[in-house]
């Protein structure tokens, strides 16, 4: 764990090093998506905590906010057409919901108590920009909070073999690229927290 400029830079440092091994090695190191169709893809699950604050280390409205502007800001943490092959399926989230235990949920809270009470984002794949990807969540959590927004109730249920009564409940992730870029165009929240060069880049 570490604050959030030096945890993308990690991130960055991290894959370029692998890059790196591998080549010389004559090895070659896949981060996409989706590498293999009939296995599960590549996630980037981006945890997320609160320090020195007063209070609950969770508060209910940081994870609200993440919920509700999830499906605006997928197209950055989701940039490619093959981040749309792995969402979905083999546990990797398709719906707006959370839980403290199943892995289909877009959210999860491990069990974990004090400093180590986190939020588990799982989403996003090794396409993302990481500090792209860490500041809008963290916009996010403010927007919850600013807000006072209410948690919508756990999903403590796999929604990816759930029936269509169940799966009604939630919203759905973007289904494509073309999808995350129509939201994120449409988002009043994406306006606020990025530059008009940053969203054509990634919405046209």
């Amino acid at each position: 764990y570490s604050d959030a400029l030096s945890a993308a830079d990690n991130a960055m440092t991290f894959a370029t090093v692998v890059n790196a091994i591998a080549t010389r090695s004559g090895l070659s190191a896949d981060f996409s998506p989706k590498p293999l169709e009939n296995a599960p893809g590549n996630g980037l699950h981006i945890n997320l905590s609160l320090q020195g604050q007063k209070g609950p280390a969770l508060p209910d409205a940081m994870i609200a906010g993440i919920l509700k502007l999830a499906s605006e800001i997928t197209v950055f943490t989701n940039p490619i057409e093959d981040s749309y092959k792995r969402l979905g399926s083999f546990k990797s989230p398709a719906y707006v919901s959370w839980s403290t235990g199943n892995r289909s949920q877009l959210i999860r809270i491990p069990a974990a108590s004090g400093e180590y009470r986190r939020v588990e984002y799982r989403s996003p794949d090794p396409a993302a920009n990481p500090y792209l990807a860490f500041a809008l969540l963290i916009y996010a959590c403010l927007y919850g909070a600013e807000q006072d927004l209410k948690l919508m109730p756990a999903a403590d249920v796999n929604l990816l073999s759930a029936g269509k009564d169940e799966t009604d409940k939630y919203e759905k992730l973007p289904c494509s690229l073309a999808e995350a870029k129509e939201k994120a165009r449409m988002s009043d929240f994406v306006r606020q927290c990025l530059p008009p060069e940053l969203i054509r880049i990634y919405c046209e």
